[in-house]
């Protein structure tokens, strides 16, 4: 031994070793916040609504984040309620999307509705939400947030 005491770890790396040490540990970070807290939310399903009436021609993603895109546009603010709507949405319709339900659009229906989720695709008509409560909540969230989120006509 030299008989001199090495003060932290400048004196066994020397500058240079220091430098990369201190580059290491940035890399390490900027690696860390593109992983982990930039990561994208998931989206809780996608409803198209199609049909004869004018203005039935809609797209309705919405993402788990907090946002929905109308009609390819700009990702919107989903106000919390409806964003919530949407996660009881796509849970409550999460095993009839598991069965690909698909419902035959009677000769009445005016609009159809296709909402697919991680889970599957539900494919129904205005009169099939009318004789099952569970597709009803669709057929209003698709109203309220073209309304209210996208501004679009009534």
């Amino acid at each position: 031994m030299s008989g001199r005491v090495a003060r932290g770890s400048r004196a066994v790396l020397g500058p240079a070793g220091v430098a990369l040490v201190a580059l290491a540990v940035a890399l390490a970070l900027v690696a860390l916040a593109l992983t982990g807290c930039g990561a994208a939310s998931p989206d809780v399903f996608l409803l198209t609504r199609s049909g004869s009436l004018p203005g039935a021609r809609l797209t309705l993603l919405v993402n788990d984040g907090g946002t929905v895109r109308c009609n390819g546009g700009k990702p919107r603010a989903l106000p919390d309620k409806r964003l919530l709507d949407a996660r009881r949405i796509a849970e409550d319709l999460s095993d009839d999307a598991k069965a690909g339900l698909t419902l035959p659009a009677p000769s009445d229906s005016l609009l159809r509705y296709r909402l697919r989720t991680q889970d599957g695709t539900v494919t129904f008509s205005d009169v099939d939400a009318a004789r099952r409560r569970e597709l009803g909540p669709v057929v209003e969230f698709a109203r309220v947030v073209a309304q209210d989120v996208c501004g679009l006509p009534r």
